[in-house]
């Protein structure tokens, strides 16, 4: 299964405008937080658990508990954005 993450404000400047992934087995968006965390700097830093983070699903705020579908989009933000 292809997903695509987009990273915003600050993220965008540690990680990137965003990447597609494979994944072999569904997850949720939390478990998807979680994979890219172990994998080391800079997405363990810019991602960490103690950190405040804003999840969107397909264009759509969500939980880290929403399951993940085919081709879905994933967006990591921290709370509050200028613009």
């Amino acid at each position: 299964m292809q997903i695509q993450i987009r990273y915003f404000a600050s993220l965008r400047e540690s990680l990137g405008a965003g990447e597609t992934l494979t994944l072999d087995t569904p997850l949720t968006v939390g478990q998807l937080r979680d994979q890219l965390i172990a994998r080391g700097e800079p997405h363990a830093e810019a991602l960490a658990r103690g950190r405040a983070l804003r999840a969107a699903l397909n264009q759509t705020m969500c939980a880290e508990t929403a399951a993940l579908t085919p081709g879905a989009e994933v967006a990591f933000f921290p709370p509050v954005t200028g613009g």
